[in-house]
């Protein structure tokens, strides 16, 4: 290592939008920027939260409503903490069993995924299992305080399904929510890629709708850091995340695709084969054996302005955490959330301006919430 490089620790999860910190420290932008980016990977998201909060890892590839929960103290080894720039946009999708697909397809649901003609489906298919007794429905999500189960959870209500009565939702980690659903273990769940490609190639599953269709461009995965560390290394934070920005351009250039997806796939990083990587990287998303269908944008990547943070963003996250009852509502709770979700940090580092917008964002229409 050499001596002008400063030393960064980054925790990561393997999932596709892990990209941006895997291409910084591969194609060197870490290192023009004057970092020497080490990535270490983890099997859990409770792993990632516990070894930044003891100081193992410098910055993470976290969970987007991690942070917020980590500052407003509803997690185990809590601190406060920053999410000074976005990862990636999108990039998940909720997976069914091939069985229950059947099902719901014989009540209507489009096959393209449209998140209020699914869940209307899946409604009368839990309703009808009532009547003869079934026992609940049972689902994946990664964490509890994740985009994940609150996505999940968005649609399902959306529906007339009581997240907490009509179904069981019980946390599993990513990279095995596709063998839990092939062994009879869940109905259904919600995971970023390449975990339900995963489970549609193996014949075990079939998507059933995704994140850009329930919140468009909504953020996923989000660099983590503890407010201290950024306290005491603002340049290294800021020559991160300018490095990190250009990495996040490479990603989504769609010439690299190609390289990206065989980076990805390596033993070290995601372990699986190039295959499953490439659908959600070119957006020609496989939803079951035969369907195979384009969705702009379905997982993104990009630096300047479009990785800056808005507090309108953390606001969602926060009023699901209230709708949900993990936390109650508070002034103070909420300005938190909006410094977690502050842009300047990012702003500074690459001479931007913050564009502040307080609208809470736009989900897919839903009369009912």
């Amino acid at each position: 290592m050499s001596a002008r490089l400063t030393p960064v620790i980054a925790g990561f999860i393997p999932l596709l939008d892990s990209a941006v910190l895997v291409v910084a420290a591969e194609q060197g932008f870490a290192e023009q920027e004057g970092i020497a980016l080490k990535l270490v990977r983890e099997t859990s998201w409770a792993n990632i939260r516990d070894r930044i909060a003891v100081g193992h890892f410098d910055v993470a590839h976290m969970l987007a409503p991690m942070p917020i929960a980590a500052t407003l103290n509803l997690t185990s080894l809590a601190v406060p903490m920053r999410a000074p720039m976005l990862l990636g946009l999108g990039g998940n999708a909720i997976t069914v069993t091939s069985e229950l697909w059947r099902e719901m397809a014989g009540a209507g649901a489009d096959e393209y995924g449209d998140p209020a003609s699914t869940g209307r489906a899946l409604a009368d298919v839990i309703n009808a299992g009532k009547v003869v007794g079934k026992a609940p429905l049972r689902f994946g999500v990664v964490h509890p305080f994740s985009g994940h189960a609150y996505e999940l959870r968005y649609w399902l209500a959306a529906a007339d399904i009581d997240p907490d009565l009509d179904v069981e939702i019980s946390v599993l980690a990513p990279q095995i929510m596709a063998d839990a659903l092939a062994e009879g273990q869940l109905d259904g769940y919600c995971v970023g890629e390449p975990w339900n490609t995963a489970a549609v190639i193996a014949g075990a599953g079939r998507v059933a709708t995704y994140k850009q269709a329930i919140w468009p461009n909504s953020p996923e995965k989000v660099l983590g850091v503890t407010q201290k560390w950024a306290n005491e290394n603002p340049e290294t934070l800021a020559s991160l995340m300018r490095a990190l920005s250009k990495a996040a351009d490479w990603c989504s250039a769609p010439e690299n695709a190609e390289l990206l997806a065989a980076t990805l796939s390596r033993s070290d990083l995601l372990a699986c084969s190039k295959s499953l990587c490439l659908p959600a990287l070119t957006g020609n998303m496989q939803f079951d054996q035969r369907l195979i269908t384009q969705i702009p944008k379905f997982l993104t990547f990009s630096g300047g302005v479009k990785a800056m943070p808005s507090p309108a963003q953390g606001k969602w996250f926060y009023e699901q955490m209230v709708r949900w009852q993990q936390v109650n509502a508070s002034a103070e709770a909420l300005k938190h959330v909006a410094e977690v979700y502050a842009p300047d940090l990012y702003g500074e580092a690459l001479g931007l301006t913050p564009v502040l917008d307080a609208r809470t964002p736009k989900l897919f229409d839903d009369t009912n919430h």
